[in-house]
Order: C-alpha cells, then structure tokens, then sequence
C-alpha cells in the first residue's frame, strides 16, 4: 500500500523508525519531511502535504506525527477529503478505519512507545472501512458539509 508520513521535529525519531517498518512491510512510503531536526519548525509545513498527498491519491493511507499528534490531526483534517484520526490504541485505530473511514492515522511520539505505536499503525492499515449504511451515511454527511 502507499503510504504517506510526515511530521515535525517533535514526531522525527518515531517517523524514520516507523518509515523502515513500513518498508519492510512491504509498503510504498513517501516521507514528506522533516528530514533532519529543527526544534522551532512547524508541523503544518509537513502535514498538510502528507495529507494533501492522500487526498490526490484515494487508494493510499496517511500518517502524521507529533508531540501529542493533536495540531498533526488538526492541520491533515483542513485538507478537503481528510479524516484524520487522533489515535492512542489499537482500537481506536481499529474503529477509525471500520467506522469512520479514516485515512490519516494522527499519533504523539511523546505518548506511546515506538512499540505502540508500530502496532496502531499496523492495526489501521490491516483493517477495513465495514461500509455499514449508518456509517457511510455520517461519513456522507460530513463531505456534505465540508463541500
């Protein structure tokens, strides 16, 4: 699967380890930065092209990070067709995907063990969207919204 990362200086060690996990998953990953440390740099700057990139490109994932992945989440569900999900469990990643359809996966490095968060991310690529008709039916209504 395409996947798209990015992050900020708070989300950098998380983002390299998890970039060679993702590889050897067998994933296509395109890192849209940072590439080097920058303790004043800004997550915007990395986030809303990773989710840009997702919103290009209906068949791939995304994955933003931070301290806490709150203005990650924040700033990949300005771009249109985002549902970025704040995720801190395997199940929450697990329902973002099954009922909400996410396709930006939001985690804080400062949260979670890089441990942890290999898991939420192997649980939120592994699973579906159910499809269920109360849940495309919100998702519609939210696109409505956001039109």
């Amino acid at each position: 699967m395409r996947i798209h990362i990015g992050s900020d200086h708070a989300g950098l060690e998380f983002k390299n380890e998890l970039i060679q996990h993702l590889v050897a998953g067998g994933h296509d990953v395109t890192d849209h930065g940072p590439y080097e440390f920058e303790a004043l740099d800004d997550y915007p700057d990395f986030c809303i092209p990773t989710a840009e990139a997702v919103s290009k490109d209906a068949s791939s994932l995304g994955i933003v990070l931070g301290g806490s992945g709150n203005g990650e989440q924040i700033a990949a569900n300005k771009v249109k067709g985002i549902r970025a999900a704040l995720v801190w469990s395997a199940e929450t990643a697990k329902l973002a995907r099954e009922h909400n359809n996410a396709n930006v996966i939001s985690v804080g490095q400062r949260q979670h063990t890089a441990q942890e968060v290999k898991e939420f991310i192997d649980t939120f690529i592994a699973t579906p969207f159910l499809g269920d008709e109360r849940h495309a039916r919100r998702i519609a209504k939210i696109a409505a919204y956001e039109a």
